[in-house]
Order: C-alpha cells, then structure tokens, then sequence
C-alpha cells in the first residue's frame, strides 16, 4: 500500500546518468505551489495576482503560503522570509536532488549542457527556463470578448469587468439586478451601468447616492420667495401678489375687484397694493373710511357777517342776522316780531333759525329733529304743526309731549339739496289768548351716504 500512494505520488521521473553525475526530477507540487524550472524548486503561487477578485467586501488580499488570507485592509502582515524560504524548499513533494562525487559546490556547470523546460516555459539565452507570455506572443486561444491573463507556464481567458462567462461566450452582468448599487434608478450599459437621481435631486459625489438639488440656492427660479423643500421647490408671492398660473411668476392681485366694500367711497389698485380715496370734502380714516372735513374748522371762507354751518361733504355760510322786517334780533338765532308794531299782531311772535345735516339716502321712517318751548305758560295749550317745506310729504311731525313734538323723515332724501321747513307751535289758554312761535329748520343733504 506505501509502494502504491508513492508511485501515484512521482506523477514524471526523469534519471540522468552521465559517469559521475546523476539527477532525479519530480515535477508535481502540493496544492498552492507550482515547479520553478529556473530555481528547479517548488514555489509557491501568488494567488492575489492571478485569482480574479480573490476577496470580495473591501478586504484585501494577503498572499500566503500554499494559498491566500482576505484580511480587513487595515490589519499589519509581518512576514519571515526564513520561515518562507524554507516553506518554499520543503513545500511538497517536487524537489532537485543532486548527487556528485566530486564537491557540488567546486564542479564547474557544463555551459554545452542543454535543460529541458516544462509546458509553457522556454530556454533563454542565460540557459534557464523562463515563461512563455501566450497572451503577449498571441499563442493563446482567447475568444474575441475574452481577456488573456498570463500565468505562470500557461494563460486563463476571463471576461472582462462587467461581463461574466456563460457556457464559452462572455455575457453582460446586468448590475441593476443585483443588490441596490443606486439610490433612485439604475441604467445597465454593456460591463458597466451608472446610477440616475429623480427630480430635484443630483447624484452625490460616491456617484450613487441622490442628495436634494437646493434649487432657491442655484438658480431661484421663484420670481419673488422661494422656498426648498425635498426634491422640489415653491414660490410664494409678496403681499398684495399672487402666483400666476405657472406658479413661478407673481401678479398684482387686484384688490378692488375682488371687494366692492373695502373701501368705503373708491378704491384705487396700484402694483402690490390698494388705497383708498374719499370725494371732495372728505378725508381718508383707517385707510378705508371717509370721515367729513370740517371746513369751518379748517378752512373758514365765510365774511365776518356770516356764520359757517359744516355739513357732510361741504359747508355754507348763512347770515349771522337771519332777521327780516320786521323781527329784530334779540339773541343768536332768534328774532322777535315787537309788539308795538301792528304789522306783528298777525305774525308769528318769535322765529328762530336752526341748521341741520343729514347724510344722502337715511333710512326711513327716522327722527331727525326735535321741538320744545322755551317758555311754559300755565292754563295753556300747545299745538305742533309743519306750516311749510313740505310740499312732497317727506316729513311728519309726532307730538312727544305738552310742550316737544318730533320731526320724522318718512321719505328717503338724495343729496346735495337743502330743505328749509317752518316748524309751528301754537299757545292758547281758557282766555282765547293765542300766539305761536316759528323754528325754521334748514335741512342739508349731503352728496354721500357717508
């Protein structure tokens, strides 16, 4: 049984026998080396350099003896180069045994002396064994789609990256199957593919991974705000401006348009904004309301014999002595009619003159304005009347009392306009006696509701 394993062993045995000189070859290493015919030794292979992605998960290759360790890339080799050499020598079963009977170190080499090389190696001009290179001389039977890689005493035909080897052909390695290489999307291109990113995104610099594209950052391609968010971007528009239908570009917003109240006399649109304007006679409150001017106040034009009455968009100027004949003045406002004179028997004893304003279309049935006597008499009668300026029916006059009566508007009145109406209260007692009193209200209408 020990015979047999040791002639399976010495696969090639070749005895030289000249005289003194006798020299046995095994060429069959042990897994891991392969036969030197330059050094005649076994050594061992590089697995690193010819072992196509030999350790795969960022680890790197360390070539050891009769194989290889993948190892983290940042662990420390230390090697002995005793212990390798005589690994080398004693590695396997294929060494150079030489016996002379002269010193082997003293016997001169024979330079006529022809080796013989193994499979893919040749002689070379030193008389030593080197390697034939099949891929450079283009001895090798490589496929067009295939790579030739030399190898020590022979060539292997690999694919190239990207490719791998399907019966005999190389065919595309479609990396977009494979595990996730890219973030969004994946194109495979023939050995190789690259990575795409979605809108808004950009590929990062690993050429992978999709980082979000700031785009107010870029190029901002909002017209007035704009704001980042993830793979995107919005516009917003200053007050007073809103997004146009693109969504990027900002257009006044008309503000009048879109209320016929927001301003209480007109509105006025301007670029981004609104004002409001009041008629003449008339001043801006709160940005919106009109409020009246009082122009008695500010800008009297009135003579020095008349007095300035302000009403709702305007004022006049009455006589500061409204009297006429025959009523003398006896107070502002207030004429008499003397006693003394004939012509006053048949006249009202007193008028007094009153000046209102009213805004443009009030709302009806109103109380305007209230009459009272000045004087009260026992044992006597008051009466109320509208002796004139009512010819249209718009105003009716209630009695509130023995002495007041109120003037109600029962029509709508439109300004401008003024009304002059004689309100009459009439005195009597159980004796007959009878005397009335005139007030003569001067109602303006102003132009606006407001």
């Amino acid at each position: 049984m020990l015979t047999a394993m040791f002639l399976a062993a010495l696969i090639l045995i070749t005895v030289h026998s000249q005289e003194t000189e006798e020299t046995i070859t095994y060429t069959q290493c042990t897994d891991g080396y392969e036969w030197d015919p330059v050094r005649q030794r076994c050594k061992d292979i590089d697995e690193c350099e010819i072992v196509p992605d030999a350790c795969k998960g960022g680890m790197k290759c360390v070539n050891h003896y009769g194989g290889y360790l993948c190892l983290p890339r940042t662990a420390q080799i230390i090697v002995n180069e005793r212990e390798e050499a005589a690994a080398e020598s004693t590695s396997g079963r294929n060494s150079v045994i030489r016996r002379t009977p002269a010193d082997p170190q003293r016997a001169p080499p024979n330079p006529t002396h022809q080796i013989q090389c193994a499979a893919g190696y040749e002689q070379s001009d030193h008389n030593v064994c080197q390697d034939i290179d099949e891929c450079a001389t283009g001895t090798h039977n490589c496929r067009a789609d295939q790579v030739c890689v030399n190898l020590r005493g022979s060539f292997s035909c690999q694919c190239p990256p990207g490719y791998q080897k399907r019966g005999e052909q190389c065919v595309d390695i479609d990396e977009c199957t494979l595990p996730p290489y890219c973030h969004h999307r994946c194109v495979n291109t023939p050995g190789s593919y690259y990575c795409q990113c979605n809108a808004g995104f950009q590929l990062a610099s690993n050429n992978h991974t999709c980082v979000d594209i700031n785009e107010c950052d870029a190029n901002n391609p909002c017209a007035q705000q704009c704001y980042n968010i993830l793979g995107s971007f919005i516009c917003q528009c200053n007050p007073g401006f809103e997004l146009s239908s693109d969504r990027i570009n900002c257009e006044d917003t008309d503000e009048c348009r879109t209320s016929s109240y927001i301003c209480q006399y007109q509105c006025v649109n301007e670029p981004g904004k609104f004002s409001c304007v009041c008629p003449e006679g008339y001043q801006v409150v709160g940005g919106r309301t009109c409020q009246d001017i009082n122009e008695c106040e500010t800008t009297n034009e009135c003579r020095e014999d008349e007095i300035c009455w302000n009403y709702h968009g305007g004022f006049r100027c009455y006589p500061r002595n409204p009297c006429q004949e025959p009523y003398v003045l006896t107070s502002e406002n207030r004429c008499v009619c003397p006693v003394s004179n004939a012509i006053c028997r048949e006249l009202p004893y007193t008028v007094v003159y009153k000046y209102m304003s009213i805004r443009s279309d009030r709302t009806v049935p109103s109380d305007i304005f209230q009459i009272q006597a000045t004087t009260i008499y026992p044992n006597t009668i008051n009466t109320f009347r509208i002796k004139s300026g009512n010819e249209n029916g718009e105003f009716y006059l209630r009695q509130t009392s023995a002495v007041s009566a109120m003037l109600v508007l029962v029509k709508s009145l439109s300004g401008p306009r003024e009304h002059i109406v004689d309100l009459e209260m009439l005195t009597v007692n159980s004796l007959n006696y009878r005397t009335s009193s005139v007030l003569r209200l001067t109602i303006i209408v102003g132009p606006y509701t407001f």
